[in-house]
């Protein structure tokens, strides 16, 4: 079946819920770029847009039970995965209404409820962490699977080797996304790889990997569903290189010097948000205002957040030392 096809299987309303949430995203990242320049957003702040794709590709197929851990560029997943706009933004506001009570920001959400365990600031911190989850649940017999997102600069990590390493000599139920969007804050993949088909390396541990268009969502769901059933079944872990490119600098400090104007546009035309409406608008016949009107009702729910997030405390200082210190006492 070729992709066409695929996208055709999948149907008008589920190729539109793909859009929307992809919408979703770029306006809500979109709206945090403008907040940090008008400094309401604090702190470092690393945008997802241009990658939209793969955050709401793979948690499609995935399972309440199922986690995430992610990376520092990790507010597309958190909406993906279902967490509300408002206990992001507030997060990202340093207000207690946030998902970490503002102790994080940008980029340490984490959310029990969603079994959302990014983000994580040490660049390839996740991998280990994600293979300790996986073993705890195949010792106690959990049915879930654990999703690990990196960028392609974890690939040079040695806890990048060590996490495929174990999870496949212990064969556990986790799902690899490298999301390789070709510089690693500024340093371009050939520059810094010998092998730049990231997924040759996950291979060469013996573990089911392969390469996915990450700017094409249908492409990805349909290679997330099937890891994901197989890694279900008991036959152990499996990586996705998903190709990507961030529209974006690598955070709101990046200059971009390292890449030209022309190589930007070149990606920006076949964007994930453009490919789809593209594709909706010549076989099902999508209209611009139609587009529009998921824009309005998504920049409704962002006004709403940051409303609310507005209005949230920040925490007091009598509780800087909270969860930090445990008090012990000796009998």
């Amino acid at each position: 079946m070729s992709l066409q096809d695929k996208k055709l299987h999948l149907g008008k309303n589920d190729l539109r819920e793909l859009l929307y949430k992809m919408l979703r995203i770029r306006l809500f990242e979109e709206r945090c770029a403008e907040l940090y320049t008008q400094e309401k957003i604090r702190g470092f702040l690393h945008l997802y847009i241009g990658e939209e794709a793969i955050a709401v590709g793979i948690c499609q197929s995935l399972l309440a039970d199922d986690r995430l851990v992610c990376t520092y560029r990790e507010h597309g997943h958190a909406l993906a995965r279902g967490m509300s706009m408002t206990e992001v933004m507030a997060e990202m506001f340093g207000r207690t209404n946030g998902c970490s009570r503002g102790r994080g920001g940008s980029m340490h959400l984490f959310s029990g409820e969603h079994n959302f365990y990014g983000g994580n600031a040490i660049v390839a911190g996740g991998l280990p962490l994600a293979v300790g989850m996986a073993l705890a649940d195949k010792k106690l017999n959990r049915d879930r699977v654990t999703c690990c997102f990196f960028g392609e600069g974890a690939v040079a990590e040695g806890e990048f080797h060590e996490s495929l390493n174990l999870a496949v000599l212990w064969k556990l139920p986790i799902l690899f996304i490298c999301e390789n969007n070709l510089y690693a804050m500024g340093t371009a993949l050939e520059r810094s790889e010998s092998e730049t088909e990231l997924y040759r390396k996950a291979a060469s541990y013996s573990m089911p990997a392969k390469y996915v268009d990450g700017m094409n969502v249908v492409e990805i769901e349909i290679a997330a569903k099937q890891a994901l059933d197989e890694i279900r079944q008991g036959q152990g872990p499996q990586f996705l290189e998903c190709r990507c490119y961030r529209f974006k600098g690598h955070s709101m400090f990046d200059t971009q010097l390292y890449r030209g104007k022309e190589e930007v546009e070149k990606w920006l035309d076949k964007g994930p948000v453009v490919q789809l409406v593209q594709w909706l608008s010549d076989n099902y016949d999508l209209t611009a205002e139609e587009v529009d009107d998921m824009k309005q009702r998504i920049n409704l729910e962002i006004d709403a957040a940051v409303a609310e997030s507005e209005q949230g405390e920040l925490e007091p200082v009598s509780d800087l030392l909270k969860d930090v210190y445990t008090e012990v006492t000796h009998g």
